[in-house]
């Protein structure tokens, strides 16, 4: 099951195009805009306190950067079949273009390869809606054919089926529409577009996978993880990602970056970890996996950490195959002083949780969480990342072993960085005294809501005996991500977080509270288009919480919508009240989770968390359209540098933060690119 937190949409709000030109400060560019197209913000982060480290760790991170940057094929290729061949045409066709650059097809083809390079191929990475065309088929097919001339090896390299395919991919919408469908009633694997399955549908995936599984088993694998499945000779079967296997050449990358990396870590279980690692790269072996994210998980003493590999689900509508990812980081000693309070006092939390006590761990073990500041993302965490992650993904290692949080503080500081200024507050927010509070206290209440949600909230909770993790098939990540935020919330009002110094104000949490409805309830619908349904697990979650709040404090007027000046707001009259409520669903959400109940969990995302009211729908986008508030955002990476001796021998890493967003693209399009066709 899928842990990681993405930043609300309130939290992603960007300062408007007009104040970009003063928000440029190159010493000190976090938050600074790179650029701006279609939905989209790119921004820059820095790494504070890269510089201080030592050069053991500098080495450490510079070539575990480099193993992350190896696996960028593979989650395009993971999610489209012709993703590859499409970003070798576009950028061909851009780079080679020597035509007017203000024509307005070449415009809206700039656009489009932008938005292809964001989603990491032809689908956006949230609604995962397949991008439309704003240039015409005819000029496309023009500049193919002249980039074929200009670049033989571009014509060597893409087949001519390859380039029809790719045709059809870009201008024909009814083919491969969306990357991961979660209709209710459709074939999720015949009507998802990823290159996960092959030759498959849903009922053989799951009766192949359900014939593998034995109920018996307390330490089952992640089954379905690592691997392709497809079907040859009429028979179900996995085809692993591995050496020698799929996606090998890029493996073969990571693993020789991961080798480099060795004889700098911190720790012999650090050590350990990455050779086991190495060996599951090899070999494919789920088992070997469990063995290295035990040994990562009870190694919770290096500043420097990582995680690579196949590791969150919601690319696979059955929530099973790990889509490849990478995020290389170091602690941030001091923010690490309140998550190392909230993880110490894990087992207070879980024995005072309001779900029924069948459902909370007896005993809270290996629970362990810290701030960190990013210094690389990459595969599925980038350009659009997490601001909070929890993992190992399996139960039975969670409860055996505890679990690592953490939250990416020097990303949530770019996103705060970025939105001042922006007028979102005085559209959306019902009155000043609210806008002051959310000023004084939002930002770290909602680092607090990110620190008791990843450490926390999916540390809690257990299955009963004989339930299957994957129960709750095409609904759990949203179900969980739900389970999750609701912990977060309880205990977010919770006094014992006055009492442990984590909070200064009793009311402070009302700031985070009143975030959270109003996104769910509406300023989250800025990311859906007109007629369409809520599909994304985190939108979903958010909506599910804060429509089941609002119909059943409907009695009690708890919280209530309404208008003002012909403006819709949210309005909580009853904030100890609505805690009470987060409550009551946390307990039945833990009792589906623990139960493996799925008719119970469909109906209530089916019931409040899919559909919208079109009216308030459109009422959103209107008003967002007047701040000019990009609705998603994400960042370009630092570059590290070698700095070498007249022996050629490394004496530091140089990081800097000028690269632009195209250009990094296109140099890790010619540097990390082990899966294309040269």
């Amino acid at each position: 099951m899928a842990k990681r937190i993405l930043v609300a949409a309130i939290c992603a709000a960007a300062i408007t195009s007009s104040a970009m030109a003063n928000h440029l400060d190159p010493k000190n560019p976090s938050g600074t805009i790179v650029d701006r197209f279609a939905d989209i913000e790119v921004l820059r982060y820095t790494v504070p306190g890269f510089n201080e480290l030592p050069l053991d760790r500098k080495l450490f991170i510079y070539y575990l950067t480099e193993a992350a940057l190896a696996g960028r094929d593979i989650l395009w290729d993971q999610n489209g079949k012709y993703n590859l061949a499409l970003r070798q045409i576009a950028e061909g066709i851009y780079r080679n273009y020597d035509g007017n650059r203000d024509d307005k097809n070449f415009k809206a083809f700039e656009t489009y390869l932008k938005q292809i390079e964001f989603g990491n191929g032809a689908y956006h990475h949230y609604s995962t809606d397949k991008f439309t065309p704003g240039f015409t088929q005819n000029w496309f097919e023009g500049q193919l054919i002249n980039l074929m001339k200009k670049n033989p090896e571009v014509a060597k390299n893409i087949s001519p089926d390859e380039g029809r395919m790719v045709m059809r991919l870009i201008f024909d919408p009814a083919f491969m529409p969306k990357r991961v469908n979660q209709a209710e009633g459709a074939d999720l694997i015949l009507t998802s577009a990823n290159n996960l399955y092959e030759g498959v549908t849903q009922k053989e995936v799951e009766e192949y996978f359900n014939a593998k599984k034995d109920p018996n088993d307390k330490t089952p694998i992640s089954y379905g993880l690592n691997t392709k499945v497809v079907k040859e000779n009429g028979k179900v079967k996995e085809l692993p990602y591995k050496i020698g296997g799929l996606y090998s050449a890029a493996i073969e990358r990571i693993v020789e970056n991961l080798n480099k990396a060795l004889p700098y870590a911190e720790t012999e279980k650090q050590r350990n970890s990455i050779i086991e690692l190495i060996k599951y790269y090899t070999t494919g072996d789920l088992r070997t996996f469990d063995t290295y994210s035990i040994l990562w998980t009870e190694d919770t003493t290096p500043v420097v950490d990582f995680i690579n590999g196949f590791i969150e689900s919601y690319g696979d509508p059955l929530g099973m195959t790990g889509a490849w990812e990478s995020i290389v980081n170091f602690k941030n000693a001091k923010a690490s002083e309140r998550t190392e309070t909230i993880s110490n006092a894990a087992q207070w939390f879980e024995d005072r949780s309001p779900v029924d006590p069948r459902f909370r761990k007896p005993e809270v073990k290996g629970v362990s969480a810290k701030v960190i500041n990013a210094a690389i993302l990459a595969g599925d965490a980038y350009p659009s990342t997490p601001i909070g992650i929890n993992l190992p993904n399996a139960n039975w290692i969670r409860a055996s072993h505890g679990s690592k949080s953490v939250t990416i503080e020097n990303i949530t500081q770019a996103y705060d960085d970025a939105s001042h200024g922006n007028g979102f507050n005085e559209e959306f927010v019902i009155d000043q005294p609210t806008r002051d509070l959310l000023d004084k206290y939002l930002f770290i209440t909602d680092n607090l809501h990110t620190d008791l949600h990843e450490c926390l909230g999916h540390g809690s909770g257990q299955l009963l005996p004989g339930v299957d993790p994957d129960a709750l098939k095409a609904h759990g990540s949203t179900l969980e991500e739900t389970r999750a935020d609701l912990f977060a919330l309880y205990y977010l009002a919770d006094p014992h977080l006055l009492e442990l110094g984590l909070l200064d104000n009793p009311d402070a949490y009302k700031a985070e509270y009143y975030k959270y409805m109003l996104n769910g309830l509406m300023t989250q619908l800025m990311r859906i288009e007109p007629g369409k349904d809520v599909e994304e697990a985190h939108m979903r979650n958010r909506k599910l919480i804060a429509e089941w709040a609002l119909e059943h404090g409907k009695k009690d007027n708890v919280v209530e919508l309404v208008t003002k000046n012909g403006k819709t707001y949210v309005k909580i009259n009853d904030y100890r009240r609505l805690r009470e409520l987060f409550g009551k669903l946390l307990a039945e959400i833990q009792r589906i989770k623990s139960e493996g109940d799925y008719a119970a969990g469909a109906k209530l995302v089916e019931q409040y968390a899919v559909k919208v009211d079109p009216k308030l729908h459109r009422e959103v986008l209107d008003r967002y359209a007047k701040l000019s508030i990009a609705p998603y955002k994400g960042f370009v990476n630092p570059v590290y540098t070698p700095v070498l001796d007249d022996k050629g021998r490394i004496i530091d890493i140089d990081v800097t933060y000028e690269e632009d967003y195209l250009p990094q693209m296109f140099r890790y399009s010619d540097n990390y690119s082990p899966l294309t066709r040269k």
